[in-house]
């Protein structure tokens, strides 16, 4: 089959590799049919996650065609349509018991990180990813969703991380009736954070961002209030300003780990001398009116970072944070995009086929031709 393959910093090829067989009775193998880039996937191109191993497939978001299913299997069968959560999750553990999908005790037994995740480096279990016309989905009955019949592929591609991801950013933001929300990046993640925001009643959302293209997209398809922080001499005083001097009542950060605002912040995250640039999430915790809320959805690594624990602390703010439990949200988030609540397709800007996935990698990556959402179409599909 065909792969997208990691040959080190900066560089993705496509390239020949074996299909992928049943390792295990509750294995199923998927034909993926539509694929698509996180933003999550550049951090690993760009070198900043551990054990990023040379030859890995990428990939955590993807849908496809179950062709074959392991003799534990009972929930699917060759035919189905499924999309799959990024999380790989045993369904059983203590974890998965209470709905934490995305800390699974046993499908990433060498790292306390996290659970297993697809095409994510071997610090979450080394699982081969779905940028691939095939890919192997362990606990088969656990994960994966059944597309509907009246629904097409992109309509419920998100459903593997970044709508999920999203609304579990505005849940844990703790969003009331009336609250103004601030979402700190106006990517994939945090468009859907923004309608997410609209969703649970936010009265007032506020999307923050460096490049015009992004803010005027999230405008018309969140829309949202935007400022261009690169337009400001104090970011943090001119969201107090528009928020009657006090704050925003909740903040998300979905941008994660290569924000931009800081030459600091950029220089240290690049020499590993922390986790990532921490400018966005600093922001966050500067910005919010005190008692309020600040969500994490933004990718960060483990090591220390230099951020302002202690104004947090002294201001009483309450911060959560996770990997999504994407399995939790599939079948509600479904029906909001069923009932044309979310267009959930109406960011994709660029379709490509799977052999020109690194130029897709270099559309997204450098934000060019005004790319918001990258998807890949295995040749399997044509």
């Amino acid at each position: 089959m065909l792969a997208v393959s990691y040959e080190g910093p900066n560089r993705v090829t496509v390239t020949r590799k074996p299909d992928p067989e049943i390792q295990h009775p509750y294995d199923a193998i998927v034909r993926v049919t539509r694929t698509a880039i996180c933003g999550s996937d550049l951090h690993l191109l760009h070198g900043l996650i551990a054990d990023t191993r040379v030859g890995c497939t990428f990939g955590h978001e993807f849908c496809g065609v179950v062709e074959e299913v392991g003799p534990g299997v009972r929930t699917l069968a060759p035919g189905d349509r499924v999309v799959v959560p990024f999380n790989i999750s045993c369904g059983v553990c203590f974890f998965c018991q209470r709905g934490l999908y995305a800390n699974c005790a046993n499908t990433n037994i060498s790292s306390d990180l996290a659970s297993g995740v697809y095409g994510y480096s071997h610090t979450t279990g080394g699982f081969e990813g779905g940028q691939a016309e095939y890919v192997r989905v362990p606990f088969a009955d656990v994960g994966p969703l059944k597309i509907p019949d009246d629904m097409d592929d992109e309509e419920v591609l998100f459903l593997s991380d970044i709508f999920p991801t999203g609304y579990q950013g505005a849940e844990m933001a703790g969003i009331r009736g009336g609250d103004t929300v601030v979402v700190f990046g106006a990517g994939p993640v945090g468009l859907f954070a923004m309608t997410s925001a609209w969703l649970l009643g936010a009265e007032r959302v506020i999307a923050v961002d460096h490049l015009d293209y992004r803010l005027e997209f999230a405008r018309r398809y969140a829309k949202v209030e935007t400022v261009n922080f690169a337009d400001s001499d104090d970011i943090v005083m001119d969201l107090r300003d528009w928020t009657d001097g006090r704050g925003p009542d909740c903040v998300i950060d979905a941008v994660g780990m290569e924000a931009e605002g800081s030459k600091l912040q950029r220089v240290l995250g690049r020499m590993k001398l922390q986790a990532g640039a921490t400018t966005a999430l600093t922001w966050t915790i500067q910005t919010v009116r005190k008692g309020g809320t600040v969500s994490i959805v933004g990718v960060y690594g483990p090591p220390f970072n230099l951020l302002p624990i202690g104004t947090a602390m002294n201001k009483g703010l309450t911060l959560r944070m996770n990997q999504c439990n994407v399995r939790r949200y599939m079948p509600h988030l479904l029906e909001h995009i069923r009932k044309g609540h979310v267009n959930a397709k109406g960011i994709i800007t660029h379709r490509l086929p799977l052999t020109e996935a690194p130029r897709a990698y270099d559309l997204f990556a450098k934000k060019k031709d005004d790319c918001i959402k990258c998807v890949l179409v295995p040749h399997t599909t044509h």
